[in-house]
């Protein structure tokens, strides 16, 4: 196997994009430290591959959602998008959240029921036919 040099000029930005994943991660560690709340869901069309992350504002307690925003990938994983964390963070800031709760993981697909299809199931997403969407297991 030959060995790739890479180019540190080339890898930096990398670096810079990954502070803003770093500080999503951190934000979520401290806990519920008052309101607004911001909330941060991975969708996927299974359980290793999100392809949609869904992030509501919270902006009291016992208040429903008063901001929804989402964001979409056609291919790879959502989750690694340091470019979709950059602007997730920016959301949350423009909203001056206080406090931030991540999904452990991918919890359901993609699609909206009424919107995206008719139906119990998503026609495109068969892994989660017959699953809880939380656990991942099947249910049927």
């Amino acid at each position: 196997m030959g060995r790739i040099d890479r180019d540190p000029r080339v890898e930096e930005p990398r670096t810079v994009e990954d502070r803003f994943l770093k500080r999503l991660r951190k934000k979520a560690r401290k806990g519920l430290r008052g309101w607004p709340i911001a909330t941060v869901a991975f969708y996927g069309p299974n359980l290793d591959q999100a392809t949609k992350v869904a992030v509501g504002i919270v902006p009291s307690e016992n208040a429903e959602v008063e901001e929804l925003r989402a964001w979409l990938v056609d291919r790879g994983d959502i989750r690694s998008d340091s470019g979709i964390a950059r602007e997730i963070l920016e959301f949350i800031e423009e909203h001056q959240v206080r406090s931030l709760a991540i999904s452990d993981g991918i919890i359901g697909c993609p699609h909206q029921e009424g919107i995206d299809y008719e139906g119990e199931w998503c026609p495109v997403c068969e892994f989660w036919h017959g699953r809880d969407r939380f656990a991942g297991q099947r249910v049927h």
